[in-house]
């Protein structure tokens, strides 16, 4: 890659790994589906201007209406709400990492449920090596549970974001129905559909809150945490991430999944102060050696070199 592809790339990772503090800094003051719905809605806005703006046309057939209505449930609604529910109970930095399993389900929802990639050798040992890695984190939750009935990282919650996961893995399956869609025309399309279905939920959490909840019980900093999770942490990661995929490929623009955890990790720590224990830690680098197993390209720098007939120099 060029180096403005690994600047892209590391942009990427920043505003993406921030999703997770801004989200907890929300969360305090805000109901998870209410700020789910308006992350997307405000995300929605921003791509419907610079739709206008570049002369893109939003499609209106309901062929496709209904993919995009399908794909913001996948990528969006389900995804986004399973993940700020779930960091009701665990700190942001866990939530990130769970999240980064992500390639694993969906090379397993690829290949195993809709045959459209072949399961290779490395690809099979990534999803093992992987899941030794979820094992970790799940593993003080489910102690504390079978001793205690409690846990300072309860699995409820951790299961959330790996349900969460899953949601993106199935995305990833269903986009193939967008091939020759203008790529940000896609992105308008589910984070519109996505926020029509969260509309409901966040009126029926908003009303079922005892007293009721209002916009006006939220104070600067939450609201602060939704504009950055709306502009910089939806638009504008659609719109680096889509420029990335252009420029590096699919195969480069993966690499993210392996700096999201690292920098929401970080960020978490700045904003929240949190740390996570020697076991978190090492789940989080058996999870990463996971994704690099499953990414493949690590297993080249221990392949032999080629040399041709004969011995002679190349």
């Amino acid at each position: 890659m060029s180096w403005k592809n690994w600047l892209l790339l590391v942009a990427l990772a920043l505003v993406w790994g921030a999703t997770f503090p801004f989200g907890k800094i929300a969360l305090v003051e805000i109901p998870p589906f209410v700020l789910a719905f308006l992350r997307v809605l405000l995300a929605a806005l921003v791509l419907h201007g610079l739709l206008a703006m570049r002369g893109l046309v939003f499609p209106r057939d309901p062929s496709t209406l209904a993919a995009f209505l399908v794909m913001g449930l996948l990528n969006n609604a389900i995804p986004f709400s399973l993940i700020l529910w779930g960091q009701t109970g665990i700190s942001a930095s866990l939530a990130s990492i769970l999240n980064a399993t992500t390639p694993i389900f969906t090379v397993l929802v690829a290949s195993v449920l809709f045959r459209q990639e072949v399961l290779r050798a490395h690809r099979v040992a990534g999803i093992a090596v992987g899941f030794a890695g979820v094992a970790l984190l799940l593993l003080p939750g489910l102690e504390a549970g079978a001793l205690a009935g409690l846990s300072g990282e309860p699995v409820w919650a951790q299961a959330l974001c790996l349900g969460a996961a899953l949601s993106y893995a199935f995305a990833a399956a269903f986009a193939r129905r967008f091939r020759g869609v203008p790529v940000m025309v896609a992105a308008t399309g589910q984070l519109t559909g996505s926020s029509l279905l969260l509309l409901p939920l966040a009126v029926w959490q908003a009303s079922s809150m005892p007293g009721g909840w209002t916009p006006a019980m939220a104070g600067p900093a939450a609201w602060a945490s939704v504009a950055a999770l709306g502009t910089a942490c939806t638009a504008l990661a659609y719109l680096i991430y889509f420029r990335l995929l252009a420029d590096a490929g699919a195969t480069n623009a993966s690499l993210v999944t392996l700096l999201i955890p690292v920098s929401a990790v970080l960020m978490s720590a700045s904003l929240l102060g949190e740390a996570l224990s020697v076991l978190q830690m090492a789940g989080m680098g058996v999870l990463i050696f996971g994704l690099l197993l499953l990414d493949g390209r690590v297993l080249t720098l221990f392949a032999r070199p080629h040399r041709p007939a004969g011995g002679g120099l190349s």
